[in-house]
């Protein structure tokens, strides 16, 4: 069984956490940097398959290889690893289409989303507080998506809202069934079969059109997939040294790494609709973080294996 919260140093679970999201932001770079060239299904392959090697010497490092492996229920990890896959391959095909920093923001809805889907799926109680706190976000997102879908920016960045949207509504589903796979298996093998399954998943893309990377490309393509197992790992041992409830405000970080390194790298910059959906969007998802303080409602397991950035 993994290893629960050993110690209460919240400051390096903080430093921790910061620094996978920001090694997050830039395996997303590298994913839109590819995108002009490499499908969205090639990039999951290699972002999955890169990863396998860091978790398992995390694993080993840890003393859970093979042990930490073992699951008692399957059919979770098969949910999930088709559920994220999609999500992933949806979020890095919107990734080619929008700016970094709007990609991030939309991204935000999840926990919004996951919120309506615990009450209708698992019977989950929302009271008013939570209501009103779903009423912000789902404004925040009309908010953001509104001038994309309006068509006013071509129907490229209509498409990539689209996908992204998607995304982040599939990546809820993940979050459900994280809830009741934390219950049996452990944090471990969650990641791992995931890593594992998305890599054979990815391989039914290829009749779609994969192409040879050039050197350059290779490279990236290849750091994307270690990154991304640093980052996992990062997001995971940060809930060992502190609660969520002290973790979740630190995700909005993202947001600045998004704006700096899609400034640097690509030259974009952040509308000021979408900053004031993104704003919505942050507050209704404060409160859910208060309310669910306030209850003493633990989700830290969950969060452990989430991927904000797939």
């Amino acid at each position: 069984m993994a290893k629960s919260l050993i110690s209460h140093r919240p400051g390096l679970a903080v430093t921790l956490k910061l620094s996978a999201l920001f090694l997050f932001s830039i395996m997303s770079a590298l994913v839109k940097a590819v995108s002009d060239t490499i499908p969205p299904g090639e990039s999951v392959f290699f972002r999955s398959l890169f990863a396998i090697p860091v978790i398992l010497v995390w694993l080993a490092a840890r003393g859970e290889f093979p042990s930490g492996l073992r699951v008692k229920k399957i059919s979770g990890h098969v949910w999930r690893g088709l559920l994220g896959t999609m999500a992933m391959g949806l979020n890095f095909a919107g990734l080619g289409l929008l700016p970094l920093p709007e990609v991030t923001a939309i991204g935000y809805a999840t926990p919004i989303f996951t919120l309506i889907l615990a009450a209708l799926i698992l019977g989950e109680r929302i009271r008013l507080i939570r209501v009103s706190a779903v009423a912000i976000g789902l404004a925040g997102v009309v908010v953001m998506l509104w001038p994309r879908l309006g068509g006013d920016l071509g129907d490229a960045a209509a498409l990539g809202a689209v996908l992204i949207l998607a995304a982040t509504i599939v990546r809820s589903f993940v979050q459900i069934t994280l809830r009741q796979m934390v219950k049996t298996d452990t944090t471990s093998a969650i990641v791992f079969y995931f890593s594992a399954s998305s890599t054979l998943l990815a391989l039914l893309t290829i009749p779609f059109g994969w192409v040879m990377p050039d050197p350059t490309t290779a490279v990236m393509l290849v750091l994307m997939g270690l990154i991304g197992g640093v980052a996992q790992i990062l997001i995971t041992s940060s809930f060992r040294f502190a609660d969520a409830s002290l973790l979740a405000p630190f995700d909005y970080v993202s947001m600045l790494f998004a704006i700096v390194i899609g400034y640097v790298w690509f030259s974009e910059l952040p509308t000021l609709v979408m900053l004031i959906g993104a704003a919505l969007v942050i507050a209704g998802n404060g409160v859910v973080i208060w309310r669910e303080h306030q209850l003493g409602l633990e989700r830290g397991k969950a969060r452990s294996v989430t991927d904000p950035k797939s």
